[in-house]
């Protein structure tokens, strides 16, 4: 394996490092104290990352996008994320689905969607999948239940489907312009034979954003409510096969949904070892400096131990999707990140918290941005389950 960067992703490292620094780090801890937290979003730094690519960067190179390889992708969601991990997951979270456009979407989709995506700056993108009923049993679901998962109902009345029901926690919820619904087609059989997803976009009769969530954490990233109530979806934007859903939702889309939170995980621990060590070597207690207090350097080596051995297995992962390599299990590392970016973040606040009792508030904010990856994606355990594909 050769892990060394060729010049296209070097290129792109520096400029989302650099965007980082002189565009989201000035603003990041101010968008995190606001108070109810979601709103207004800020626009201008959606434009501003747009305009340099980061919105688009997953499109293949055939509909006018860089069609940039998954090394290069982790690579700047890391340097985004060590700017600020909400304002990173909003550009990322459309490069998921911009991987699922590329794979199973029809031409006639492609140019009714992908398009205008491409040439609009605040058009960004969501799955409505997570529901009051229904959460992490959508992902690893019992196989013979078809009580379980989702519940949002789509019947078909001529060309059109009628879909009723909501989901909630939405990512990009209140700012999206179309959203990858999947619905029960089938309530019948288990949500592996009787899901089908649908492309709604904003502005389809009968559907709505209901309420907007705020959050400890990941404060800039807009979750919402999607409610439908006879919501007419046309035929034309069935993603795939009606009740083909499941299978829509497991190609490199799916892939990409666990390396993105691992990868993202690595900035975060990348800003925490940074505001780390920045602290211990300016701070002084019982005269001398943090940074020559053994406890100090104990906690300062496990933070940076952690994290390089995380930033190997990210790339390891992103190089082996790259290469189609059967092997490649991205849900395993991002098993992982869920521990070190919580255990990282932790130390660092403790490092700052050893100054007199007072609590930094970045320190604080990647504690909170932190703690979201014990229900990423489902909760931990449910993701352990995943272990049992390398038995197969």
């Amino acid at each position: 394996m050769d892990f060394s960067l060729n010049e296209v992703q070097r290129g792109w490292q520096l400029k989302a490092r650099e965007f980082a620094r002189d565009e989201i780090r000035p603003l990041s801890l101010r968008r995190d104290q606001l108070e109810g937290g979601f709103a207004p979003w800020d626009w201008d730094i959606i434009r501003k990352g747009s305009r340099l690519g980061f919105r688009t960067l997953a499109v293949p190179e055939d509909w006018g996008g860089p069609a940039t390889d998954f090394v290069t992708q982790g690579l700047v969601m890391a340097e985004l994320a060590s700017g600020d991990s909400a304002i990173s997951k909003a550009f990322s979270q459309n490069w998921k689905w911009s991987h699922l456009i590329a794979e199973n979407c029809t031409r006639d989709q492609k140019e009714r969607f992908l398009r205008p995506f491409l040439a609009d700056d605040t058009y960004t993108m969501g799955a409505g999948s997570t529901e009051p009923n229904a959460g992490s049993d959508n992902r690893y679901p019992p196989e013979d239940d078809p009580r379980s998962g989702w519940r949002l109902r789509a019947e078909r009345r001529g060309d059109d489907w009628i879909l009723n029901g909501e989901k909630t926690f939405i990512a990009n919820g209140s700012v999206g312009k179309l959203f990858f619904v999947s619905t029960r087609t089938n309530p019948d059989v288990p949500i592996r034979d009787g899901t089908t997803v649908f492309m709604v976009p904003l502005g389809t009769p009968g559907f709505r954003v209901g309420k907007i969530f705020n959050k400890a954490g990941w404060r800039f990233y807009q979750n919402a409510e999607l409610v439908f109530e006879d919501a007419r979806v046309p035929h034309a934007n069935i993603v795939g096969e009606v009740h083909g859903g499941v299978k829509v939702r497991s190609g490199a889309s799916a892939e990409f949904n666990d390396f993105e939170l691992a990868a993202n995980a690595l900035g975060v621990c990348d800003a925490a070892c940074e505001y780390a060590m920045r602290h211990a070597r300016s701070e002084r207690r019982g005269g001398k400096r943090l940074y020559d207090h053994q406890i100090v350097q104990l906690k300062l080596n496990e933070m940076h131990a952690l994290t390089e051995a995380l930033r190997s297995f990210v790339l390891r992962t992103a190089w082996e999707m790259d290469h189609h390599v059967k092997s490649a299990n991205p849900v395993l590392v991002m098993n992982y990140s869920s521990d070190v970016i919580q255990r990282v973040t932790r130390l660092n606040l403790e490092i700052h918290a050893s100054t007199a009792g007072k609590v930094d508030a970045m320190a604080h904010k990647l504690v909170r941005d932190a703690i979201i990856w014990s229900h990423l994606a489902g909760d931990t355990t449910q993701r352990l389950k995943a272990i049992r594909r390398m038995t197969r």
